[in-house]
C-alpha cells in the first residue's frame, strides 16, 4: 500500500474512532439535575375546584363536566422543599358531576377511587403532575350507548399540567394525554388507547383562606 493509501486509512479510522468516542460521550453525559422546589405555606391544606368545565375525549366521543373538586395539603417543613425535585402530596379522588356526553341519547357518570397525587416542579413554567392509580377513573355511560372507559387500565399513569401562582392560584391541563380502554357495543370508541384530558383547577388555601399555595425555588 502507497504512503498516501496508508495515511487516507489511517486518518479515516482516526475519524471513525473519533466519532464513535464522541457518540458514547455525548450518549453517556448526565441529564442536569431538576431545579429547587418548594411549596407554601407548609403544612397548610387545600381545595382545588373546576373553574368551568373539563373535558375528557376518548376516539369521537366527549364527556364534559362542570363540577369537579378534589382535597390535599402542603407537606409539613422540611417536605414542603425539595432542593433537586418536585414536591409531591396525596389528594383526594377527584369528584365530577353535572357530566354530558357529546353523544345524543348518552348519559356518562364518573367514578374515582385509590390513591392520588399532585406533584409541583419549580420552573418556567412551573411543571404540576397529577398521579392516578391504576384503574382510578371509569366513565361510564348509559342510553342509546352503553360504554365503560377506564383510565390508566395497565398500571399507575401521570397527567401533565402547569401551575400559575396567582390570586388564587391555578391547576391547568390543555390537552394532556391520559391511557384508557374502552369497552362496550355499538357508539363506543373500543379503539381508542388513550384520551384527552382538560381542565382548569382553581386552588385555594383552607388552613387561612387570606393565604395562597404557592410554588417557588
Amino acid at each position: 500500500m502507497s504512503r498516501t493509501r496508508t495515511a487516507l486509512a489511517l486518518a479515516a479510522a482516526a475519524a471513525a474512532g473519533t466519532l464513535s468516542l464522541a457518540s458514547v460521550s455525548a450518549t453517556a453525559a448526565p441529564l442536569p439535575l431538576a431545579g429547587s422546589t418548594t411549596v407554601t405555606p407548609a403544612g397548610h391544606a387545600f381545595k382545588a375546584t373546576l373553574s368551568g368545565k373539563a373535558t375528557l375525549k376518548a376516539g369521537s366521543v366527549t364527556v364534559t363536566c362542570t363540577v369537579s373538586v378534589s382535597t390535599g395539603g402542603v407537606p409539613a417543613a422540611p417536605g414542603n422543599t425539595n432542593p433537586a425535585g418536585p414536591v409531591s402530596s396525596p389528594i383526594s379522588p377527584p369528584t365530577y358531576g353535572s357530566c354530558t356526553s357529546s353523544t345524543w341519547g348518552v348519559t356518562p357518570t364518573v367514578t374515582t377511587s385509590g390513591a392520588w397525587s399532585v406533584s409541583m416542579q419549580n420552573g418556567s413554567p412551573v411543571t404540576a403532575t397529577m398521579g392516578l392509580p391504576t384503574g382510578g377513573l371509569v366513565v361510564q355511560t348509559s342510553g342509546l350507548a352503553t360504554c365503560t372507559v377506564t383510565a390508566a387500565p395497565a398500571g399507575p399513569a401521570t397527567v401533565n399540567g402547569t401551575w400559575t401562582n396567582g390570586s388564587p392560584s391555578t391547576l391547568t391541563f390543555t390537552n394532556a394525554s391520559v391511557p384508557v380502554t374502552v369497552t362496550g357495543g355499538f357508539g363506543c370508541p373500543t379503539s381508542a388507547t388513550s384520551s384527552t384530558f382538560n381542565a382548569v383547577y382553581k386552588v385555594t388555601d383552607t388552613t387561612d383562606p387570606a393565604q395562597q399555595i404557592t410554588v417557588g425555588p
